[in-house]
C-alpha cells in the first residue's frame, strides 16, 4: 500500500516549499475505500409508509379528475 504522504524528493514537479508549477497536477494521493458504517438489512417488501404514500397520490389524483370534470361539465351547460 502506498503512503499517504508521499516522499517529496520523489514526486516529480513539485517545486522547493511544495507547491507545483503552473500547469502541472498535484500528484495523486491514495484514498482509503469502504464504508465507514454497515449498511442497514434491505427489506424485500414496500414499506407501509410508500403504500401509504401511493394509496395518497392516488386518491389525489381521483380528487383532481373529480373537481375537474364537474368544472367541465358546468361551463359547457
Amino acid at each position: 500500500m502506498a503512503s499517504m504522504d508521499p516522499d517529496p524528493a520523489e514526486t516529480p514537479d513539485l517545486e522547493p516549499g511544495g507547491g507545483v508549477p503552473p500547469g502541472s497536477t498535484p500528484p495523486d494521493t491514495p484514498q482509503t475505500s469502504g464504508l465507514s458504517a454497515e449498511e442497514p438489512a434491505t427489506r424485500h417488501h414496500f414499506p407501509p409508509t410508500g403504500i401509504l404514500a401511493v394509496v395518497l397520490a392516488i386518491a389525489l389524483v381521483a380528487v383532481f379528475v373529480v373537481v375537474a370534470v364537474g368544472l367541465v361539465i358546468t361551463i359547457v351547460s
